[in-house]
Formats: structure tokens, sequence, C-alpha cells
């Protein structure tokens, strides 16, 4: 009897609608701070921004991820990702995790690094590059693509996984350009 009364109490019209706003605004509160406990907010298109800042140094740390469209052979739960960071104002590193087993390096760079050819498009241009190995599944994106990609729509990385050449695509466009000049000292190309 008494939960037949306080299920009617819940639906009465004055009180659904406020218990729905309620709702509504305990969802939207999750909502940011899980992006704030994470560090990370929205930045335009599918980019996301991680601000931190480190305690000793007080150095800026500003990091922009980018999702892939597409999940590749090897990979069923995770998409690859480029994430691009800058400190204190200056670009200091953009990798590709492209969240497979990469193959292995297949050249050497100016200093004998260990590198990867990948071949690159940028909306309808195609470019060959060699990118730093990073041992741990990464590779180390040069500068000048860091910088097309922020201002391209169309952008895809082809490297050589353990099994395979694969293809990654992603969607750069939308994302707000003076937060990456602001953050990295640079107006995207």
């Amino acid at each position: 009897m008494k939960r037949a009364l306080f299920v009617t109490k819940i639906f009465h019209p004055d009180v659904s609608a406020k218990t729905l706003l309620a709702c509504i605004v305990l969802l939207c509160g999750a909502t940011i701070s899980s992006w704030a406990q994470n560090g990370g907010i929205p930045v335009g298109g599918k980019w996301w921004e991680f601000d931190t800042e480190d305690k000793m140094t007080l150095a800026k740390k500003a990091k922009f991820v980018l999702s892939a469209d597409n999940f590749l052979r090897d990979s069923t739960y995770q998409k690859p990702k480029i994430e691009i960071v800058c400190i204190n104002g200056k670009l200091e590193n953009s990798l590709f995790y492209p969240d497979v087993r990469l193959g292995p390096p297949n050249r050497p760079g100016f200093w004998g690094q260990p590198q990867a050819v990948v071949l690159v498009r940028v909306d309808d241009s195609h470019d060959t590059h060699g990118w730093n190995w990073v041992p741990g599944s990464a590779l180390s994106m040069d500068k000048g693509t860091a910088r097309k990609l922020f201002r391209a729509n169309v952008f895809k990385v082809e490297f050589r996984a353990a099994d395979g050449p694969e293809i990654a695509e992603f969607s750069p466009s939308g994302i707000y350009t003076d937060r990456v000049s602001n953050a990295c000292g640079f107006n995207p190309k």
C-alpha cells in the first residue's frame, strides 16, 4: 500500500516535472564532473583537450587527443588515436597510437634512431614520412604533419602493423584553432 502511494506521488504532474529537472541537473553535473576528473573538455569536432600543470615547475601542459573513425583489423576494443602535447606554449611531441602491434622499424633516422615509413593523406595530398618508432607501440609524428592535421578535413595514416599494412582514418575538422594557437604557440597550417 505504501509503495503504491510512493509511485503515485512520483508521477504526480507537479512532482514529476521537478523530479525530471533534478535528474537532468544531476546528469549534467555528473558529465561535467567526469570531464573535470579526467581533465578533458571537448574542443570542437572530435577533439578533446586535457590541461595540467606541473606542481614543481608550474609548466602548463595541454594535450589534444583525436580518436580515429575506424577500428583496425586486430583492434576490437579501442580505436587508434593521435595525441599532440604542448608544454608552456611550445609543441613538445605528437604521437600516433595505432592500438595494434606495430611492425618492426624499417629504416634508420638521421641520427640512427629507428623509424617506420608511413604514407600520410592530408585532404587531397599524399606524403611519405619517416616517423620515429617509439617502443611501446607508438610513432612520433613530425611537426609539419601535426600542424597540417589541425586544418585538415581528411587525415589518413597507412603504416605497417605486425600483420601487414593498416590504414587509420581520422576526421580532424572542427577543432577550435584558437585553443591550439594559445596552447602550442603556432597557427595550424
